[in-house]
Parts: C-alpha cells; sequence; structure tokens
C-alpha cells in the first residue's frame, strides 16, 4: 500500500534570497526531506519588491509582494489572503511564529487542515506593535493544533504561550553536525591561513541589528587583544564601524558580511572563541552557537533568561557573563584566549553535547512526529 506524502505549507515572513539564516534555515532543513515522505512548499513575502516563485534546494517558494518592512514586517497586504487560499491544498500549515501577517489567517483556516505553530520568539520589540497584534496572536494560538517550541524557556518567558501549555511540544533544534564538524581539504587550507594571520581570532555571526549586542562586542575589545571577524548583514553596520573607529579598535576588526557557509566553517574552524554578546530576550535559541560546538569552539555567551545560555552552559561549553557588560564579555574572552587548557575542555564538551542533543535528524524526527499526533496518523513512520 502506497501512503501518500504530508503536505506541508510553511508559512513566515520572509525567505533564502531576501534573508539568510535563523527561521528561513530552520524551515530550509524542514524541507529537505524526500518528496515521498513530506511534500514541503513555502509561503513567504519578500522584504521588498515584487511577487516571485522559485524553486530553493528542491522546495517551491512562493514569495508574495511586499512595499517593504516596517517593524521588521513586511508590508504585504495580499498574504493574508494568500495563505487562506493556499492552506486549502495542504494536511497541515506550519506558521513560524512571529509574523502578524499570518495570524490575521490561522483563525479563518479549515478545521479539516492541521495547524501547527513554530513559535520561535516572542514579540519582544516594538511595544506599540505587541498591544496591536496580540489579540491576532492569540486566536492563533487558539486555533493551533500543537504548538512547537525549542525549549522550555519559550514557554516561561512568554505570556502568549503560558495559557497554552498543553498545546507546546519541546523539539530542541537541530544541525548538520557532521558538516559542521569536519572541513574539505580547502576549508582546512583557508582555516590554517586565517591562525597563521590571526593567531588570537575571534568570531561573531549574526544580523547586525541592536539585539544581537554587536556594540558591546566593539567596545570590549579595547580590553582584548585579539583580532575581531564580524560575518553578518544589516540595518547597523554603519554604525558598528563607526564605533570601531571611535573605540580605536578598527584595525582589528573585519566587517565580511554576507559568506557562504563554507567560508563561516573555515573561520569557525580558525577561531579561538566564538563572541555571543546577545543583549535581549529577542535572542531566543542561537542557532550559530551550535555551529561552534560541533566544530569544537568555545563560546562566550550571555546570561539572557532564553535558551542561548542552556545551549551552552556556562563552564561546560561557554563563558556566560552578563548582557550589556564590556569589561566581563572582554574578561571572558581574555580567559579563553590565554587559557588553552579551559579552551580545548569548553571546545570538547560542546562537541559532545551537539552531537548528543543537537543533531538535525532528531530534530527533523521530533517535528514529523508532531505533524502525525495533528492528524492522527501512524501509517508514515516517523523516522522515515
Amino acid at each position: 500500500m502506497t501512503t501518500e506524502p504530508l503536505k506541508i505549507l510553511h508559512t513566515y515572513k520572509v525567505y533564502r534570497g531576501d534573508l539568510e539564516g535563523g527561521v528561513p534555515s530552520v524551515i530550509s532543513a524542514l524541507s529537505r526531506e524526500p518528496r515521498q515522505s513530506i511534500d514541503n512548499r513555502v509561503l513567504v513575502a519578500r522584504t521588498r519588491g515584487w511577487y516571485r516563485r522559485e524553486t530553493i534546494d528542491g522546495t517551491p517558494v512562493e514569495a508574495v509582494g511586499s512595499f517593504g518592512t516596517l517593524f521588521s514586517t513586511p508590508l504585504a497586504p495580499t498574504y493574508p489572503f494568500a495563505l487562506r487560499r493556499r492552506a486549502a491544498d495542504f494536511d497541515i500549515v506550519v506558521h513560524h511564529a512571529p509574523f502578524p501577517l499570518a495570524d490575521l489567517s490561522i483563525p479563518r483556516i479549515s478545521n479539516r487542515i492541521g495547524v501547527v505553530v513554530f513559535w520561535h520568539a516572542d514579540v519582544t520589540s516594538y511595544s506599540q506593535l505587541r498591544w496591536l497584534v496580540a489579540p491576532a496572536i492569540t486566536r492563533s494560538l487558539e486555533r493551533a493544533d500543537r504548538i512547537l517550541v525549542a525549549d522550555q524557556s519559550a514557554i516561561s518567558n512568554s505570556r502568549f504561550l503560558q495559557p497554552f501549555r498543553a498545546k507546546c511540544v519541546v523539539v530542541p533544534y537541530g544541525i548538520e553536525i557532521d558538516y559542521w564538524s569536519c572541513c574539505s581539504p580547502q576549508e582546512i587550507t583557508k582555516a590554517e591561513i586565517l591562525r597563521r594571520k590571526h593567531p588570537r581570532l575571534i568570531l561573531a555571526l549574526g544580523r547586525l541589528v541592536p539585539y544581537k549586542g554587536f556594540a558591546v562586542l566593539i567596545q570590549a575589545l579595547k580590553k582584548v587583544e585579539g583580532n575581531l571577524v564580524l560575518i553578518g548583514e544589516g540595518s547597523l553596520r554603519n554604525e558598528l564601524e563607526r564605533m570601531a573607529v571611535e573605540f580605536g579598535v578598527s584595525d582589528r576588526v573585519s566587517f565580511l558580511g554576507f559568506v557562504s557557509d563554507s567560508e563561516v566553517k573555515s573561520y569557525l574552524h580558525a577561531a579561538r572563541v566564538l563572541a555571543f554578546p546577545s543583549v535581549t530576550q529577542a535572542e531566543a535559541f542561537g542557532l550559530v552557537q551550535l555551529q561552534a560546538m560541533a566544530a569544537g569552539v568555545p563560546i562566550v555567551n550571555t546570561s539572557l533568561p532564553t535558551a542561548v545560555p542552556r545551549v551552552a552552559r556556562h563552564n561546560l561549553e561557554a563563558l556566560t557573563v552578563p548582557p550589556n557588560d564590556p569589561n566581563m564579555l572582554a574578561s571572558a574572552l581574555n580567559e579563553i584566549l590565554e587559557d588553552a587548557s579551559l579552551a580545548s575542555r569548553l571546545g570538547r564538551s560542546g562537541k559532545r553535547r551537539s552531537k548528543e542533543l543537537y543533531d538535525q535528524k532528531k530534530f527533523i524526527r521530533g517535528v514529523k512526529k508532531v505533524y502525525l499526533d495533528v492528524l492522527g496518523r501512524t501509517d508514515v513512520a516517523a523516522g522515515a
């Protein structure tokens, strides 16, 4: 007997091509399953631009037009209507939150269709927006059959989720451990060149936006002997470059912008430490920590009340410091740079932990199990 594949529609603000990393990378990982098992499609909006339909890594992606963004949300007035129309063709709609435009349509999706809300982060910024969209978010959560979170802290920290705790399922994110832990000969050669050029290389990755704390990191660099490589794009780039000049560290900071995963891997394997200085609860997890752990790189992170210090734990895989404290951040970076045995111990622990808890196959199996639970199906093995 041939079983029809599950038809899954992923909804989010934007996708790869307009934004890399973060939630788009999670959707991409979930969408790479063989289509004989799960037929994944993606419906998003553009950050700015006309309607676009394309296939990315074998997954059909539809992006409705947008006039631009406001409060980190695309101005895409046709999106709620597009979602309601497309939803009818699928077994499950996976609403990757936060995305208020999708919240407008989720409650109106037929009860014959499963709804999974994947709660990646709370609406922590823009207090006026939070007040405006709260009713729609609540209605989406009421409609949801299951709510996925990557860590228990997401439930504890969210006033939206607490009334719906019984629907919540914790499935930690995962990455391709083998990919990030092993380098090709070309990647090894590049990493060796980088190590010779920068023997005390500090790496930071992420969008150049306020909650990432890169301004604190640049200030901390005044008290650290080392070179900082910052990979990522974002609205704060010019301001951060000015700060580097102001603090007298511009000769030791390199802004690389967007680079390929292969290049990121070479930099990771050349780095002595990953700096992860996020300053607000908008940093809910920190996927880049998993990449560093798989590569055996020690981490300096911050004591946010989110998954960040639970993923890479203080004095086990990381040194954890208070957010917004450049002096403590500098001290922790110096401690790892100057103590090879500490760095090695943290790196080894990170490798073990990433393999045990954060393998992408385990993540995908966990999500598929939720799909099947929503549909009441047992005809597709969760490990298929």
